[in-house]
């Protein structure tokens, strides 16, 4: 006679673990959640940047990273950390904001080799207009998590921190 386990099996297909009690979803699912929730996270509060403040997200990102670091200066390399760009993608965010007056570029007497940005009075008026959009919108949307958002970002800080690219 078959284990009543047994029988279970046999009556759900082998590609629907969904059906089990206690199976989670499969890695595929997962990840499609995460891409799908960054991008249209992303892609909602770049669109109210740009249009309440005339500035993109990652611009926004800059000049907060740089706002935060001592002395409102940060050099490429620890923005490029800070917001998971490439040193290319740095270098062309941070143009930009030299180009619309919000940063400027200099070098230290200390180490000539290394390029900071460091906000102008522009640029701090800018990030701080904009924060409010920012955090109030990402709070607003985040509220959805309810309960659940300690695990989640406790869940997504491992997989960050296991993901992150050693050098």
């Amino acid at each position: 006679m078959p284990a009543p386990e047994d029988a279970l099996a046999q009556d759900l297909p082998t590609d629907d673990v969904s059906r089990v009690p206690g199976a989670g979803p499969l890695p595929a699912e997962t990840w499609l959640r995460i891409v799908q929730v960054h991008d249209r996270l992303t892609h909602r509060v770049d669109s109210a940047l740009h249009r309440e403040h005339g500035i993109s997200l990652t611009g926004f990102e800059a000049l907060r990273r740089i706002a935060e670091a001592p002395a409102e200066r940060a050099t490429m390399g620890e923005l490029a950390e800070a917001l998971g760009l490439s040193r290319a993608g740095v270098t062309s965010t941070v143009g930009r904001l030299v180009a619309e007056g919000l940063v400027i570029r200099e070098r230290t007497a200390g180490d000539r080799r290394l390029l900071h940005a460091r906000l102008t009075p522009e640029g701090r008026a800018r990030v701080a207009a904009a924060a409010p959009t920012h955090d109030g919108l990402v709070a607003h949307l985040l509220t959805l998590l309810g309960d659940d958002a300690a695990v989640v970002t406790d869940a997504l800080a491992r997989v960050s921190a296991a993901a992150r690219i050693r050098r």
